[in-house]
């Protein structure tokens, strides 16, 4: 039985590597907010306005605990899972955690493209932006520190360097 669970801030590669390697090794993949949005019918944006953060983050443990009882799986787990409650210790428990670590400058570049679909960076200019980024990962560093696994996630520009990586967390997960 094998269980993997990605962490790391937005923009890191959770997706991208968590749907690379679970299709390389046969696996299904769930991605946390899209299994939430899919259970209830709405986004993350959505429940976040509705519920606040406490209200989404308590709704997103429960679903946390859903998915990480699944098998064969790789999923990703949203960019605050790890630091509310006992997920991060959850996580461990339950699976090989890895956190995929990027530079605030590459998280950056990886996130500009798409920000207006993400509401914490939508609003904001390229230095608040930035500002932000640092910001959250002074805060955060703590939590993803405690995966299990670390993996450098600088290099997701192209095709070829998405299979490297997925070589290297291989061997690094020894699978």
């Amino acid at each position: 039985m094998i269980r993997i669970i990605l962490i790391g801030y937005m923009g890191a590669g959770k997706t991208t590597l968590g749907k690379a390697l679970s299709q390389e090794l046969g696996l299904a993949f769930f991605d946390l907010d899209w299994f939430i949005e899919n259970r209830f019918c709405q986004t993350v944006s959505q429940l976040f306005a509705e519920r606040g953060e406490e209200g989404f983050r308590k709704l997103e443990k429960e679903m946390l605990h859903e998915v990480a009882e699944f098998e064969n799986v790789v999923i990703s787990a949203g960019g605050g899972t790890p630091c509310f409650f006992d997920n991060m210790e959850y996580m461990n428990r339950q699976a090989m955690t890895v956190y995929l670590k990027a530079s605030p400058e590459v998280l950056f570049r990886h996130l500009q493209p798409g920000r207006y679909k993400r509401p914490l960076l939508a609003d904001k200019t390229d230095k608040e932006m930035m500002e932000f980024i640092v910001r959250s990962l002074e805060v955060r560093e703590p939590f993803y520190s405690r995966a299990k696994y670390i993996l450098d996630t600088s290099l997701l520009e192209n095709h070829q360097q998405i299979e490297e990586s997925i070589s290297r967390l291989r061997k690094l997960l020894n699978l």
